[in-house]
């Protein structure tokens, strides 16, 4: 019999037979089966894809003036990788660094760290394999200071790379427009499939605002990797391959220079005037759109300079972008403010009445005063001017005309209706015509972040009520019926705030209460009734370019729809607006104006704002007989249209066309029929018969 002490040692013998032939087995899927891709693995653990930035594309006017570029600058560098491994971590380099740019240490050092969640700007948000810019525009001395002295130096280079600029051509400086950059977020990167594991991360990486947002991917091009190897500690030993990276498209807009830098001017002439009246103006905007739907000028106050974004922003310059104290220039106002258009609206509710059976060609009485529901509705400084035309209406702005239009369509549209408990009321017929030009609903323009506007359709009238009453400022919660004057006026729209009231439809006809348009789409609806009845989804970019010059998309304002106006009402309407010129509203503003050479048709407004001064509001068209441009100024806080608006409308009028002593903006009154040629070294070439 085998004893007790043998049967252990055979049984031990097994286990560590066993314990061998498992350990051989993996060894050799490993080293066998499974080593290509461990070799790979390892071979990964060594190299690492430095991203290779494109050079972003430029955006440029309608004749091909840079207001956006890449300037070459001479940018010193710092390899943080190369410093670290330094006794001192490359402290004392850092320091005859600072001294050399004449630079703060302490900024530098911000300068070449990290950024993360809790380490904001100035910092690098870029890969830590990727050598930080710290100064983007040394003279060539300091250049060569540091290119001589390695030694001094170690990890600091000074190299020739673009920067971006902004050359405002002709003083022209569209900051809202033209937007700005910023480093990507996480989701950006995600959304835009950039790689990100690579350090796809600049100080002027994405476009954040603006045209540089909206066409960001044609302008960002491709980027390129440099695949480097390094050591067990991190040190870059070589290159080992890499992709070259493609420049971005060249956008060309149809941004006239010229055109745009009076724009600027004028709208801010007319601002510092009325605040010279006594008035608190201190925002506006001015757009100047062709017949065809493209943007020519778009003027937004107050304004700011773009390259404040260049290499960071401070927390008091991001505050005075978009701080209410300094009115918030980083906004938009042609895009993004709203305001009540005033009489400029009527000739929408011309329109709506017509539809709705008023004979074109019929007598309306223009009293003093009407009394609707109650309430007494005053003609503006009450005259009494009898009975008129649709025309004369329009050339006099009768306030009472359209009030009574107003009441008496209230009175026959779906009376039943007006007491609104359901977001699916039909929509009042006046309403209606207002969103088929164009009210109430972005244009479509090509450019980030556009308001909507309001039109007091019942179903908007229910939803606001239904975010009032209840939420929002708790109209039912506060309001009072025999409380402070504030709180009867939230007791009684608590009760009735969901009622289509006579009066509210009285003051939507001429252009007030809840009305609210934006410059841009008031301009939009002129363009509509110049035209003869097509309404656009205007376009700032004209067309995107190729590096090597070759056109790479056309880019056409799309047909947003057609009016629902006969050709027959909109040609009155036209020649109505063409006597506001002459005998109306405006004359006194266009006194003494050329008309015989260019015959400029408008209508003003003037928009009450409870507590505020009245927003000037004129929009215009010429030449008469043959629309080619709309032009519109908006100026909130700043008293009648006729009184601010019109003379910088006015002003405009006669940059373009080169009247009373200005030279004219485009060779006979016409824009390019072409685009700039872009050769394939860069060189640009203006359309014939235009100078860049």
């Amino acid at each position: 019999m085998i004893s007790a002490s043998r049967r252990r040692m055979v049984v031990l013998y097994v286990v560590m037979a066993s314990l061998l032939i498992t350990l051989g087995g993996r060894l050799w899927y490993i080293q066998v089966m499974n080593g290509a891709s461990y070799v790979k693995l390892a071979s990964a653990n060594q190299t690492r894809n430095i991203v290779v930035p494109a050079v972003r594309g430029q955006i440029l006017d309608d004749v091909g003036q840079a207001m956006v570029t890449n300037r070459t600058a001479l940018v010193v560098s710092v390899d943080m990788m190369t410093l670290s491994q330094r006794p001192d971590g490359g402290v004392s380099v850092l320091r005859r660094l600072a001294s050399l740019l004449d630079t703060p240490y302490p900024l530098l050092q911000k300068k070449v760290r990290l950024c993360s969640p809790t380490v904001t700007q100035p910092c690098w948000a870029g890969s830590p394999y990727q050598p930080i810019p710290v100064d983007q525009s040394v003279s060539a001395q300091v250049a060569l200071q540091i290119m001589e002295e390695q030694s001094q130096f170690p990890g600091v280079t000074a190299q020739t790379q673009g920067v971006v600029d902004y050359p405002s051509p002709g003083g022209a400086d569209p900051a809202q427009v033209l937007g700005y950059l910023q480093p990507a977020t996480t989701q950006e990167l995600k959304a835009d499939h950039l790689p990100s594991a690579v350090g796809y991360s600049t100080a002027d990486l994405v476009g954040q605002s603006g045209l540089e947002e909206q066409y960001n991917t044609a302008l960002t091009g491709k980027t390129g990797t440099n695949t480097v190897s390094v050591n067990a500690a991190g040190d870059v030993t070589g290159t080992v391959g890499g992709t070259p990276a493609q420049s971005g498209d060249d956008l060309v807009t149809s941004i006239n220079s010229t055109i745009q830098a009076d724009a600027q001017q004028a709208l801010t002439t007319a601002i510092s005037k009325a605040r010279a009246s006594g008035n608190d103006a201190n925002q506006g905007a001015a757009v100047v759109m062709t017949t065809t739907g493209r943007v020519v000028a778009m003027a937004s106050y107050p304004d700011y300079d773009p390259s404040v974004w260049t290499n960071g922003i401070s927390q008091s310059q991001f505050n005075a972008l978009f701080g209410a104290q300094d009115g918030a220039p980083a906004i938009n106002y042609a895009t993004q403010g709203q305001y009540a258009p005033g009489s400029t609206w009527k000739v929408t509710s011309t329109a709506a009445a017509v539809a709705d059976g008023y004979p074109l060609d019929g007598s309306y009485d223009c009293p003093a005063s009407v009394n609707i529901g109650g309430h007494n509705y005053i003609n503006d400084g009450e005259p009494n001017l009898g009975a008129m035309s649709f025309s004369e209406a329009l050339i006099q702005s009768c306030d009472t005309v359209y009030y009574n239009l107003g009441y008496e369509m209230w009175q026959r549209d779906n009376p039943g209706a007006n007491v609104v408990t359901s977001p699916k009321a039909p929509v009042q017929k006046m309403q209606q015509m207002a969103l088929h030009w164009g009210f109430g609903q972005p244009t479509g323009v090509d450019l980030p972040d556009e308001s909507t506007g309001t039109v007091p359709t019942r179903e908007w009238l229910y939803y606001y009520w239904k975010d009032n009453a209840y939420t929002g400022q708790d109209w039912c919660k506060y309001g009072k019926a025999d409380g402070s004057y504030v709180q009867q006026i939230e007791y009684q729209d608590c009760q009735d705030g969901n009622v289509w009231e006579p009066g509210q439809a009285a003051i939507a006809a001429i252009g007030q209460g809840y009305d609210l348009v934006t410059p841009l789409q008031l301009t939009n609806a002129y363009v509509a009734l110049a035209d003869g009845g097509t309404l656009y989804q205007p376009r700032i970019g004209e067309a995107l370019v190729s590096p090597t010059g070759k056109q790479v998309q056309q880019i056409n304002p799309p047909v947003a729809g057609h009016l629902p106006v006969s050709p027959n009402t909109l040609a009155y309407i036209r020649n109505a607006l063409a006597g506001v010129v002459t005998q109306g509203t405006a004359a006194g503003a266009f006194s003494g104006f050329p008309l015989n050479q260019v015959c400029v048709a408008g209508k003003t407004g003037t928009a009450e704002v409870m507590g505020k001064v009245a927003t000037s509001v004129f929009a215009s068209f010429a030449p008469c007989g043959n629309p080619q441009y709309v032009v519109v100024v908006m100026i909130p806080d700043s008293g009648y249209g006729a009184d601010a608006s019109a003379p910088a409308v006015r002003q405009i009028w006669d940059g373009i066309y080169g009247l009373e002593g200005h030279k004219a903006a485009v060779p006979g009154g016409r824009v390019p029929a072409s685009l700039p040629q872009i050769a394939s070294t860069g060189q640009i070439t203006a359309p014939k018969g235009y100078s860049g």
